[in-house]
C-alpha cells in the first residue's frame, strides 16, 4: 500500500514526466526495447533515487520491462509530491513524500526493502545498508543492484573490503557515460540553477569557494567561472589541487578561503567540510550550500547551536545570526542544493545516467549465474552503446576504424 502526500496532485506530476520523456531519447528507445523483451518479467525492483520526474520515467521504463516497482526517494527534500502521485495513479507502489522526518524516511526505505527485491537501484547506499542490517533474511532473493553515486560507491567498497557485501553491485557512477557528464555538466548546471533561483543574486563579480575538485567540483567551478565569478578551490588531494591550479583557479585551505568567499559550495562526499573554524572567518552575508550526497558537509548543527537567532531570510534560505553580528546563510538546510532547491540535473544528462542504470539492471538479470565478484564495473560495451545512441539522437556521426587501422593498433610493438 503506497504512502504519499496527495494522489490528487497526479496531473501536475504527469505533465512533468511527459516533458522529461520528450527530452530523453535514450530511455525512450530502451523503453521500446524492454516492452518487447521483458527482461524483468516476474521480478521485483526496489528503487531509492531522488524522486522527481526523470527518476519517475526511469521507473516506468523498468516497469515496461516487466518489473514490479517499489519506489522511494533518496533524500527527503528532493521528493516531488506530484510526481509521486503520478506514479501511484499509474499503478506503482510508492513510499515517499517531501519533507519526511527521519522516522518517516526510515519507514519509507523499509517499505521498499521489505518488499523482497530481486534488483536494487540505489542512490547513496541506504537500501543496500538496510538490506544488510535489518532484512538479511531477504538477501538470498537479491540478484544484484546498481549504485548511482560516488558516496554510495565509497560505502560499497568499504563493505566489500570488510567482506560484508553479500550480493553483486554494479558501479553505475563509474561508467564514463555517467560521471563524465552527469557529475560534471549535470552537477555544474543544476547546482547553479538551484542557487540562482533560490537567492536571486548575481554570480558575476562574486568569490565562489568550491570544496572538492572531483568531477562534480570541476563542473561547479567551471560554471561559476563562466558566470563571471572568481573561484577558489579547496582540496585534500594534491593531484586534484594541481588540476585546479592549472585550470586557472586559486587553491587554499578552507579556513583561509572562508575569509574571501561570497558563495560556498561543498562537493566532497565527506563530512565536516565547513565547520566552526571556517564559520568564524566568514564575512557577513556569506551563503553556504551543499552538493554532496549527505547533509553533513556544512555543519548546520553548529550554526543552530551557536546562533543568537535564526530566521527564514527567503524561501529555502535560513539566516543564522552570530553573537558578533555577522549572519551566515544556508540554502536548503545543507541538503543537496540542486534537488532540494531545484529540479536536479537536466533531462538530457539524466537520459544517459538512467540509460546506464536500466541497461546495467538488465545485465545483472541476463548474467545472474555468471557473476563472481561483488563489485562490478559497467561493461564497456554498455558505455559505448549509450554513447553511440546519444550522438545519433543529437544528429552527430563519427568515424570508424578500418580493418587495417584495427590491425595496426592491435599488432603490438
Amino acid at each position: 500500500m503506497s504512502e504519499i502526500r496527495n494522489i490528487e496532485l497526479w496531473e501536475s506530476g504527469e505533465r512533468k514526466i511527459g516533458w522529461v520523456k520528450r527530452n530523453m531519447p535514450l530511455l525512450r528507445s530502451i523503453e521500446e526495447e524492454f516492452s518487447r523483451t521483458k527482461p524483468f518479467a516476474g521480478l521485483r525492483v526496489s528503487l531509492s533515487v531522488h524522486l522527481e520526474a526523470k527518476t519517475a520515467y526511469l521507473c516506468r521504463v523498468l516497469a515496461a520491462g516487466g518489473a514490479q516497482m517499489y519506489v522511494t526517494g533518496s533524500n527527503p527534500l528532493s521528493t516531488q509530491d506530484d510526481v509521486a502521485a503520478a506514479l501511484v495513479h499509474n499503478g506503482m507502489e510508492v513510499f515517499a513524500w517531501h519533507g519526511a522526518t527521519d522516522e518517516e524516511y526510515h519507514r519509507h526505505i523499509s517499505a521498499v526493502v521489505s518488499a523482497g527485491p530481486n534488483i536494487i537501484i540505489d542512490d547513496g547506499g541506504d537500501l543496500v545498508h538496510m538490506m544488510h542490517t535489518e532484512y538479511t533474511h531477504l538477501i538470498p532473493d537479491v540478484i544484484g543492484g546498481c549504485e548511482e553515486t560516488t558516496t554510495g560507491i565509497i560505502r560499497l567498497r568499504a563493505m566489500d573490503r570488510a567482506g560484508e557485501l553479500r550480493f553483486p553491485m554494479v558501479l553505475v557512477n563509474n561508467a564514463d557515460c555517467k560521471h563524465l557528464f552527469d557529475n560534471r555538466y549535470g552537477t555544474g548546471q543544476s547546482v547553479w540553477d538551484g542557487i540562482n533561483r533560490t537567492t536571486n543574486l548575481i554570480v558575476a563579480g562574486k568569490k565562489v569557494v568550491v570544496a572538492g575538485y572531483g568531477w562534480c567540483g570541476k563542473g561547479v567551478a567551471m560554471r561559476a567561472k563562466g558566470m563571471g565569478a572568481e573561484v577558489i578551490v579547496t582540496e585534500v588531494d594534491p593531484i586534484k589541487a594541481m588540476e585546479a591550479v592549472m585550470d586557472g583557479f586559486d587553491v587554499m585551505p578552507m579556513n583561509e578561503a572562508a575569509k574571501y568567499g561570497d558563495f560556498f559550495v561543498t562537493v566532497t562526499g565527506c563530512d565536516a567540510v565547513i565547520t566552526s573554524a571556517a564559520f568564524g572567518n566568514m564575512r557577513d552575508g556569506a551563503i553556504c550550500c551543499n552538493a554532496g550526497h549527505f547533509d553533513c558537509e556544512v555543519d548546520v548543527a553548529w550554526l543552530k547551536k551557536n546562533a543568537v537567532r535564526s530566521y527564514e531570510a527567503r524561501n529555502n534560505i535560513i539566516g543564522y545570526e552570530l553573537a558578533d553580528g555577522r549572519t551566515i546563510f544556508v540554502i536548503a538546510e545543507g541538503r543537496l542544493v540542486n534537488l532540494a532547491a531545484g529540479d536536479g540535473h537536466p533531462a538530457e544528462i539524466m537520459d544517459m545516467s538512467f540509460a546506464v542504470q536500466a541497461m546495467s539492471a538488465a545485465y545483472l538479470v541476463q548474467n545472474k549465474d555468471k557473476l563472481t565478484s561483488m563489485i562490478i564495473d559497467v561493461p564497456r560495451e554498455v558505455d559505448l552503446e549509450i554513447a553511440r545512441k546519444k550522438l545519433a539522437a543529437w544528429g552527430y556521426s563519427i568515424d570508424t576504424l578500418t580493418p587495417e587501422q584495427e590491425e595496426y593498433l592491435n599488432k603490438g610493438l
